[in-house]
């Protein structure tokens, strides 16, 4: 992932529409919804079929469940139950969240049930959860989020499970749709429960692997805060590890502290600043240090090094179209006009290359 892609999963996470807006009138409010088409598989073993007009007025569902198809799966077809009914109805819902008749299905478990059938979504997704079953445990449990909004069980676990997805997933696509939902999620427990430390702890490390280094910091130390005190082995064993993690961020802190001072046009400061990993071990291969430094050398008119630095950053990432931009700018007005061409060259075969890529994945999503 670039760190333009890194940093518009967090801006997306955290500027994220929960309730982006509402629809035309009859239509449920439409939800931001980034991991849907992936969970919509899931869907494929139900049918849809009205239930009678004489059951819907015998228990009081006619007023929201008149000429709307509920899901039914082929095997339930000779022994379909109230329970049944409302747990396909929960699966369609947290494949779909803006599906046409999520509401109506939300309000038929609320009156047979309460927002406590959320409880039994949650336990069956963490045993799914347990299995690796990652896609479907997020499913009950974005079912069990539109049950009951206010169950910080089932954020705290929609996060995880939406953690554990990445980490094992594949495609850029999938990871950063992912990680951005597992990092709003995380968020929104910290502001829901903020004395509850393990949404601080993971908190962290969804900032981590964003390259998010100072967020990290501050959350971890919120975290250390919260468990200050307690002597238990397990949070004494995690009081070690963070402790180790802050350490081990003193350095990427610094250099994000610089990548800062180049976002906010304080470019020789920034390169003051960056300048000096440019021979670390640890560092010299973050293709980021070496990005941040040819913008702030080519804001200030130094176009050798900034060359020289983009150049540096299509040795480690050779796909970095960020960088080739830039050289393309650089060299027409350089005037070197074959260099031009070669990158621009280079640019439309890598979006060819991402274009054919998303087409493929697509396809097999459909």
């Amino acid at each position: 992932m670039t760190d333009k892609q890194k940093d518009k999963v967090a801006k997306d996470a955290k500027a994220s529409k929960a309730k982006a807006k509402t629809s035309a009138k009859g239509e449920p409010q439409e939800l931001q919804d980034r991991i849907g088409e992936f969970l919509f598989p899931h869907t494929k073993d139900y049918i849809f079929d009205e239930l009678s007009e004489n059951y819907l007025k015998k228990n009081n569902f006619f007023d929201i469940l008149s000429n709307v198809p509920v899901p039914i799966r082929k095997d339930d077809l000779t022994n379909l139950t109230n329970v049944k009914i409302a747990h396909n109805m929960a699966v369609i819902i947290g494949c779909d969240i803006n599906f046409k008749f999520r509401d109506n299905y939300v309000e038929y478990i609320k009156r047979s049930f309460g927002t406590d059938f959320a409880k039994p979504l949650i336990n069956e997704g963490v045993e799914a959860a347990s299995k690796n079953d990652f896609d479907y445990a997020c499913i009950l449990f974005r079912a069990a989020l539109l049950i009951d909004p206010k169950s910080s069980d089932a954020l705290y676990c929609y996060a995880r499970a939406c953690k554990d997805s990445y980490e094992i997933g594949e495609g850029e696509d999938y990871v950063g749709r992912y990680k951005a939902e597992a990092l709003e999620s995380f968020e929104r427990l910290t502001i829901d429960k903020p004395d509850f430390d393990m949404g601080f702890y993971f908190l962290g490390y969804a900032y981590l692997n964003l390259g998010l280094y100072i967020k990290a910091q501050l959350t971890w130390k919120d975290f250390l805060s919260l468990i200050e005190g307690d002597e238990s082995e397990d949070k004494k064993a995690m009081r070690e590890e963070i402790n180790e993690r802050l350490a081990d961020l003193e350095d990427p802190v610094l250099i994000e502290t610089g990548y800062n001072c180049i976002l906010s046009n304080r470019f020789v400061d920034g390169i003051n600043i960056l300048s000096a990993y440019e021979d670390s071990e640890r560092f010299k291969n973050w293709w980021p240090l070496w990005y941040y430094l040819g913008i702030a050398y080519k804001h200030i008119s130094d176009i050798d090094n900034a060359e020289e630095s983009f150049l540096k950053v299509l040795k480690l990432s050779p796909s970095n179209i960020e960088a080739m931009t830039e050289l393309v700018e650089i060299y027409k007005n350089t005037g070197e006009k074959e260099l031009e061409e070669k990158y621009a060259n280079k640019i439309k075969l890598v979006q060819r290359n991402i274009e054919e890529e998303r087409a493929e994945k697509n396809k097999s999503y459909s």
